[in-house]
């Protein structure tokens, strides 16, 4: 049996906290995100507990009466507890260091090992097809767990929201973005 679990990056949001919500046009494509799901017979959904994750998916939930179950450990991954200037060049370093870790933050490593806990979580469940939405920083280095080719680089070019499908067969996990 093939497992499937759909990797979402959340809509557009008006913020990066985590009480930030969706955008006019974030809740529309949360909408046209259910459209494309409406016949893949989703069995969980599980998303991070930062509102613009579960405003993603809730159109989706509410038509197809899925619970969202809320999972800690897909909260976006904190690069320093301070605020950083030079934020995009530090989490670029991260990239190359997967050890390197900034004040109050998480390494590459520790963020990534959170992720993967999840989701190889979900290939030891019965579910077929799962549901997973979270953000761009640590879904990135969820995809780059199973492709070593995911860097940086691979993280500027997501869109807002963006979906990545991990199938698994025969323990064998293979990714493929589905959003256009």
């Amino acid at each position: 049996m093939v497992k499937h679990i759909y990797v979402i990056r959340h809509c557009e949001a008006q913020g990066q906290s985590s009480d930030a919500s969706l955008t006019e046009q974030g809740f529309q494509q949360a909408e046209v995100l259910a459209e494309l799901f409406t016949n893949k017979k989703i069995d969980r959904i599980i998303a991070s507990p930062f509102l613009r994750a579960i405003q993603t998916i809730k159109p989706l939930s509410t038509r197809e009466n899925i619970k969202i179950e809320i999972d800690e450990r897909l909260s976006e991954r904190i690069l320093s507890a301070r605020n950083l200037s030079d934020w995009y060049e530090k989490l670029q370093a991260t990239f190359i260091d997967m050890e390197l870790k900034f004040d109050g933050g998480e390494s590459s490593k520790e963020a990534m090992e959170r992720i993967v806990n999840v989701v190889e979580g979900i290939f030891l469940s019965d579910a077929e097809r799962t549901i997973v939405v979270s953000h761009g920083n640590i879904m990135t280095l969820l995809l780059k767990h199973y492709n070593s080719d995911v860097d940086f680089q691979f993280w500027t070019h997501l869109s807002n929201p963006d979906v990545y499908r991990l199938s698994v067969k025969d323990h064998e996990v293979t990714l493929e973005r589905i959003w256009e």
